[in-house]
């Protein structure tokens, strides 16, 4: 069994993506049911499903669906997002599937919010993508009133509730967790003045994440904010029987992924510098092509879960003293073949996540 006892949870991406030489979208899904129905047998203690639209880079439009589907293929696992893009939809009509949700679900909901980044994915939309800061804020509000189960009417910005209303069904808010995706120290603060425990990611080395995880504790500390659930932390894992063996399995594929990814997020245009709000990814996002070169990934493969057994527990002992406590494992990256997949969660499943049972 992959879940602990001790303190620490390991989960996995429900990715829509695509095994080498497959190229469908009916491929992708099979892959990605394939890829749930393991983790649940070996027991994983949550699914994480992302949200992108209109590319081959995890084309999962709805989140809510997949996970509905998941509560019934894999009864008792817990399911997360990874995020959902709040500014993308009418916060009151989310709020009414994620309490929908809540009853279809067995386990714990991990449910992760993001503003979105993808200029692409905000002009299909017809979303001015200088309003998301403003939208999502808004948007947490009123879905956070909405499963209070209190009667409750809106007037903001960006979103009207026009009469009061009270959600139905009413949610089982116990099995509800709440996280914001960050990228730095400001939307770290901003998620913690918006009661939201956050996620991060191993795109930044550990230094940068101890900045980030103190930035949201000051600002929890100075509003009374307690930390309430877990902290997770997504990582890409590869596992071999040596550190080398894994890293070359790894490079090729995790080039071809940034390339990808700056694919989808256009990175060579550069928008964010332009736009309210976004001008701090401009330089994480221009440095996507260089992470196409193989060559270049030698410092990122450090910080991930890619390895032996054994660097890879080492890692996630780092991991864990600053604070982290749930792992959402990347097994799967579009064109990664499937028994680089399966091989990974195997033998995390029996190799790491024992070390760590108490």
């Amino acid at each position: 069994m992959a879940q602990t006892t001790n303190g620490l949870k390991f989960g996995f991406t429900a990715a829509a993506a695509a095994s080498e030489g497959e190229k469908s979208d009916a491929a992708r899904y099979r892959q990605m049911l394939d890829d749930c129905r393991l983790g649940h047998q070996l027991g994983y203690d949550c699914a994480w499903v992302l949200e992108h639209h209109f590319t081959d880079y995890f084309p999962t439009p709805s989140p809510i669906v997949v996970m509905s589907h998941l509560a019934a293929a894999c009864p008792g696992m817990s399911l997360g997002s990874c995020v959902i893009v709040a500014p993308w939809y009418n916060p009151l009509r989310l709020a009414e599937e994620i309490s929908m949700l809540s009853h279809f679900c067995t386990g714990e909901l991990h449910l992760a919010f993001g503003r979105g980044t993808a200029k692409l994915e905000y002009d299909a939309y017809d979303i001015d993508m200088a309003t998301a800061k403003g939208r999502f804020a808004e948007s947490m509000e009123i879905i956070n009133k909405a499963l209070s189960g209190v009667p409750f009417e809106h007037q903001g910005e960006h979103y009207k509730v026009g009469r009061k209303v009270a959600l139905r069904p009413e949610p089982n808010r116990e099995r509800i967790h709440f996280y914001g995706a960050v990228g730095s120290r400001e939307s770290a603060a901003g998620n913690a003045d918006m009661g939201m425990p956050i996620l991060l990611n191993t795109q930044f080395p550990p230094h940068m994440l101890k900045k980030v995880t103190e930035a949201w504790q000051e600002r929890a500390d100075e509003i009374g904010l307690k930390a309430k659930g877990d902290r997770p932390i997504s990582t890409n894992c590869v596992i071999a029987d040596s550190d080398e063996e894994a890293r070359e399995s790894a490079r090729g594929y995790l080039a071809a992924f940034f390339a990808l990814q700056a694919d989808h997020y256009e990175a060579d245009a550069d928008h964010w510098k332009d736009i309210e709000g976004y001008q701090q990814f401009s330089k994480a996002f221009g440095n996507l092509r260089k992470m196409a070169d193989p060559a270049n990934l030698d410092g990122f493969m450090d910080n991930q879960l890619i390895g032996s057994p054994e660097t890879i527990a080492g890692k996630i002992e780092t991991y864990r003293d600053l604070g982290f406590d749930h792992f959402i494992l990347n097994c799967a990256r579009e064109g990664w073949p499937a028994v680089m997949r399966e091989t990974a969660m195997r033998r995390f499943a029996a190799e790491v996540a024992p070390r760590f049972r108490s």
